[in-house]
């Protein structure tokens, strides 16, 4: 089946046969495309019903949404919780607020093929030649709408397996990326850069003992780079050496661009 693409408008493009399939189609389509089988069909169906078209609100995926994101966020932090005993509440939470993003859940349902299922109003469709543009943000509900109606009709352990197996790679990449050692890299920086090993300066702490929180800034020789917070010396030096490659990391594209450049020659 036709699976969709993201448009320069950030809408994606589907085709527009789906106008054509009947309730039994989409339902069959549906369930063939999750890998999930449905016992109650009526659920599935309100789960692909947009309010542009059901008769009430109440009648349309818009409660379905509201608790497939609480399943959604429930499941994704079980999975950190068991999956990476060693991140902080801070990097899990992180973590999460990427898998779990609009943008994330509206790429999981055209990934799906989803889209082409929906049971939209013609308004909401916007026509582009051959193709149909579906806003993400329809897109992103739909895919929370779904999760629920799983965990309606199958339980919480068959709403676990779909949402793991369809996020369970972009949950890793997201955790390769929150564990990126910053202090790392702008130690190589600061020794290729200036010849000088960068040294972190605390500059504050509150809150009690058992739950203080830590105010620390990145120095290299003389200059010294925005402060961060953190609830440990460990996580804030993290924090304060990603804001210093923050603030060098225009100056780095500018040496860039001299570097490219024919008329520039290194000494």
């Amino acid at each position: 089946m036709k699976s969709g693409r993201e448009n320069r408008r950030g809408v994606t493009d589907v085709g527009v046969e789906n106008e054509g399939l009947t309730w039994e189609e989409r339902l069959a389509g549906c369930q063939q495309a999750i890998g999930v089988r449905f016992e109650d069909l009526e659920i599935l169906r309100r789960c692909l019903t947009h309010s542009s078209t059901a008769p009430t609100r109440l009648e349309s995926n818009e409660r379905l949404e509201f608790l497939g994101d609480a399943v959604l966020g429930q499941v994704v932090c079980d999975y950190l919780f068991r999956t990476f005993p060693e991140r902080s509440e801070g990097e899990m939470t992180r973590i999460k607020s990427t898998v779990v993003s609009r943008t994330t859940c509206a790429e999981v349902c055209v990934e799906l093929g989803l889209e082409q299922f929906l049971n939209l109003g013609k308004g909401l469709v916007r026509v582009t030649g051959s193709s149909s543009a579906i806003p993400p943000s329809i897109l992103a509900a739909a895919l929370e709408a779904l999760i629920a109606g799983v965990y309606l009709d199958g339980g919480y352990e068959v709403a676990r397996d779909l949402i793991e197996r369809c996020l369970v790679e972009r949950i890793r990449q997201a955790a390769d990326t929150e564990s990126q050692n910053y202090k790392h890299l702008l130690q190589q920086l600061a020794q290729k850069r200036y010849g000088a090993t960068p040294d972190y300066l605390l500059l504050d702490e509150q809150g009690p003992d058992h739950a203080k929180c830590f105010q620390i800034a990145a120095r290299i020789s003389d200059e010294t780079f925005p402060s961060a917070w953190g609830p440990s010396k460990k996580e804030a030096e993290q924090l304060a050496a990603q804001q210093a490659l923050g603030e060098l990391q225009p100056t780095l594209d500018d040496d860039d661009d001299e570097t490219d450049d024919p008329g520039f020659e290194s000494g």
